[in-house]
């Protein structure tokens, strides 16, 4: 299990020394809401903003971008030192080509589905993403309740995964607290997201530890 705080939630006045916070507490991954105002209702912050955190954090940064024609971005972000990028099906109208775009570039490529998209609607991409990222809020802000009927699609996708034999990380994007983290983890989820669980703490540490105790039942 992989713990990809959501920059979304950080202090935005004290960014560079939130995200260091969080890596230096062992997360995995940092997840950047790229948000344009028009696929969601809400602008966040573009790959200069990425590229200034570059310098200075070694995560993984996972670019989740809720935005119209991805496409446009994706060399931009690429060069600002995204390691994962994730495009809406729903954004996406030849979401192949799109994927294939982004591999074009060398790094790691996934899809998103928002919670109302059946996951059946990408069985015939999966052999081409490295990443299925399930959200289980509606896009666009953070803070909002998880929708539980999700943990059902995240059963279904791993069950569609592991009898194709396919090396896909299960993301997972929304209301993940250390209630419903070890829930989402058996049913299979490899990567969560974490915005208010993990920034809202003034102790971020303990705010991690808790989360991973949570998978293990503690």
């Amino acid at each position: 299990m992989k713990l990809a705080p959501s920059v979304l939630s950080a202090d935005f006045a004290n960014l560079l020394n939130s995200c260091k916070k969080v890596e230096n507490a062992g997360c995995e991954y940092l997840h950047l809401d790229v948000m344009d105002g028009h696929f969601v209702p809400n602008i966040t912050f573009g790959a200069p903003i990425i590229k200034s955190l570059r310098k200075d954090i070694k995560m993984v940064f996972d670019a989740h971008l809720m935005i119209t024609d991805p496409d446009k971005f994706i060399p931009d972000l690429v060069d600002a030192g995204c390691d994962i990028i994730t495009v809406h099906q729903e954004a996406c109208t030849h979401l192949h080509r799109t994927i294939q775009n982004i591999k074009s570039y060398n790094v790691k490529a996934g899809v998103v589905l928002n919670p109302a998209t059946p996951v059946e609607t990408i069985k015939h991409i999966l052999p081409d993403v490295d990443m299925v990222l399930l959200m289980s809020v509606n896009p666009g802000f953070g803070g909002q309740k998880f929708i539980p009927e999700v943990l059902e699609k995240v059963k279904t996708l791993r069950k569609m995964i592991d009898e194709r034999g396919l090396d896909i990380e299960i993301e997972v994007d929304g209301g993940v607290n250390s209630q419903n983290i070890k829930s989402l983890v058996d049913a299979g989820a490899d990567v969560l997201v974490a915005g208010s669980a993990i920034f809202n703490n003034e102790d971020i540490d303990l705010a991690v530890m808790n989360l991973r105790n949570a998978v293990k039942g503690k």
